[in-house]
């Protein structure tokens, strides 16, 4: 059993933006479910790649990094067989992959604006 839930998911976070980094996913977007009403998770990361072969391994990277560093799997993944959006779900941490296109038109952000949100910049 996890002893401290939040500092797990805030270790869950961070392995996912590096999951996403390492594949230069773009626009990454941390936001923060946990006020929000009904809300399903506590935390959404989002982001998007410019192709499905980059879309497809942004998701593959997440995995293999949250295994690495924090021997954690996800519940449920949906969406690689196209790779327009790929959601990976760790329950209490949920990872959006987009194709550009799919993250426009689909706009996660906007349906979500209540949440708390923060851009992460790239680290060198």
């Amino acid at each position: 059993m996890i002893k401290d839930k939040e500092k797990y998911n805030k270790q869950l976070v961070e392995s996912i933006v590096e999951g996403m980094q390492d594949v230069k996913a773009h626009d990454i977007v941390v936001m923060d479910m946990r006020e929000i009403p009904n809300a399903i998770t506590d935390y959404f990361v989002v982001c998007h790649g410019d192709s499905n072969t980059q879309v497809e391994a942004i998701a593959r990277s997440i995995e293999e990094e949250t295994f690495e560093s924090l021997r954690d799997k996800p519940w449920h993944r949906e969406g690689i067989e196209n790779s327009q959006w790929v959601l990976i779900d760790y329950v209490n941490v949920v990872a959006h992959v987009f194709y550009k296109e799919a993250r426009e038109f689909y706009d996660i952000e906007g349906l979500w604006a209540d949440a708390k949100s923060k851009k992460i910049d790239y680290q060198i």
